[in-house]
């Protein structure tokens, strides 16, 4: 963010003179509600700092590191004293006064839009860091940041920016700034996200390709099988140290047959060939298994595919495609169902039958289960943990519902209801009751 036109932020922020709720919303943004009514977003990213304003914004979970607790502690219902842009730096300060249980206090916040050491900080009245975004020590830069050290301030120097282009309305130059950079960061990050899914796509496709012909196994079972019975009915004319024999099968045709090179005997080989038959039997039988797994996998990142170039919302890219993928053990143990998160709730969304029947056993009686309304689709269960859930995470779970249900556009409602009210018939059939329905326009 340019200097000057931090100052005429600044000066629209001068309005204000309550924090009535803080909280960070992203790794590096935090979202700041003043005079109950108006909320503001810090975007703290390193090298594309800026403060902007949008009506709704998603979050992905909710956060309780130390910087949180010292951020909601000092800062949520709070009244401004005053706000500062730093002499010769692109520097914030927001100076708060609260009242604890005990006494008044005061502090600082400080958003540093300084490029690559760009960070948020807490400090008390007398500049000791209390928290920060991020800590800094000697090893990375001259000035560090560590809780309970005065805070060095940064030389100021001079700016040589082109004239402000705010205009007339800070609010409208704000908003502007999001769906600027949104944008840009939207298609950056969807062609990430597609590039990876298509990674996965193409490696399950190499998988189902590398598999072996469940027909060619069938056909060499039989054939195994069929010499096994050859050789017990001629035994007689076997010799013990013979490799391969000529035999007559039981339609006249003369078969050349290889024994195998571990038999002592005439009966072992036969018992060996019958053997490699049930072996291939099974792995027949398997591999069809693994084929049909490795086929629905498939199937369901294509969805996933399609859902994330369809998205047109950075916060819900990030829902779908979130950066830190889940341990080997949980996508071990959800297999069969995919897991999202949105305000800290978990979205729980079945990627087969299997999946759809497991989430039916696993959801506990207060969790939200919801399904397309006539029509076959995905089951999705919301966890509660027996807590009320906010209607925007409902929203968001019935629009996962119909996007990774059908192809077709078109209008479509969602039936939603505890999972209290959802009988089984058999596996993934149900019937339910006591419901509400949400409509939708794919």
């Amino acid at each position: 963010m340019k200097r000057n036109e931090l100052v005429e932020v600044t000066k629209y922020l001068s309005k204000f003179k309550k924090i009535s709720a803080i909280n960070r919303v992203e790794d590096s943004t935090i979202k700041i509600v003043f005079d109950n009514k108006h909320p503001l977003f810090f975007d703290m990213k390193k090298g594309d700092s800026h403060i902007f304003i949008k009506d709704e914004y998603k979050r992905a979970k909710i956060y309780t590191a130390p910087f949180d607790v010292i951020l909601h502690k000092r800062f949520a219902a709070s009244h401004v004293d005053r706000f500062e842009v730093m002499e010769g730096n692109r520097i914030l300060r927001i100076y708060t006064t609260a009242n604890s249980s005990y006494k008044s206090q005061s502090t600082i916040l400080q958003f540093e839009f300084t490029g690559r050491n760009t960070n948020c900080i807490i400090l008390d009245e007398s500049g000791v860091v209390l928290e920060a975004l991020r800590h800094i020590d000697a090893s990375v830069s001259y000035r560090t940041i560590k809780v309970g050290e005065i805070l060095e301030s940064l030389e100021p120097r001079e700016f040589d920016e082109p004239t402000c282009n705010i205009g007339e309305s800070v609010e409208e130059f704000l908003k502007n700034e999001y769906e600027r950079r949104a944008q840009l960061r939207l298609n950056a990050l969807k062609n990430q996200k597609l590039i990876n899914v298509q990674k996965r796509i193409d490696k399950f496709k190499k998988l189902i390709n590398s598999l072996e012909s469940e027909e060619e196994l069938e056909t060499n079972a039989q054939k195994l099988n069929m010499w096994g019975n050859l050789v017990l009915s001629n035994l007689y004319a076997i010799k013990p140290y013979q490799k391969e024999v000529e035999l007559y099968d039981y339609e006249g045709n003369l078969v050349h047959i290889a024994l195998p090179c571990d038999a002592r005997s005439a009966s072992e080989a036969a018992n060996i060939l019958f053997s490699n038959s049930k072996k291939l039997k099974k792995k027949a039988k398997s591999l069809y298994i693994e084929r049909e797994n490795l086929e629905q996998k498939l199937a369901f990142v294509e969805k996933l595919r399609n859902v994330i170039d369809k998205l047109n919302d950075e916060t819900e890219l990030n829902i779908i495609a979130p950066k830190q993928k889940q341990s080997k053990k949980e996508r071990s143990e959800q297999i069969n169902y995919e897991s999202f998160f949105m305000n800290g709730y978990k979205i729980m969304l079945g990627k087969n039958e299997k999946g759809n029947t497991q989430l039916l056993k696993e959801a506990k009686k207060s969790d939200i289960w919801l399904h397309l309304k006539d029509i076959p689709s995905t089951h999705v269960i919301i966890r509660t943990d027996k807590q009320s859930i906010p209607q925007d995470v409902i929203d968001f779970a019935a629009k996962l519902c119909v996007e990774f249900s059908v192809t077709k556009k078109g209008n479509y409602l969602v039936d939603y209801t505890q999972r209290r009210n959802v009988k089984v018939i058999d596996g993934a059939n149900v019937t339910y009751v006591d419901f509400k329905t949400l409509h939708f326009e794919e």
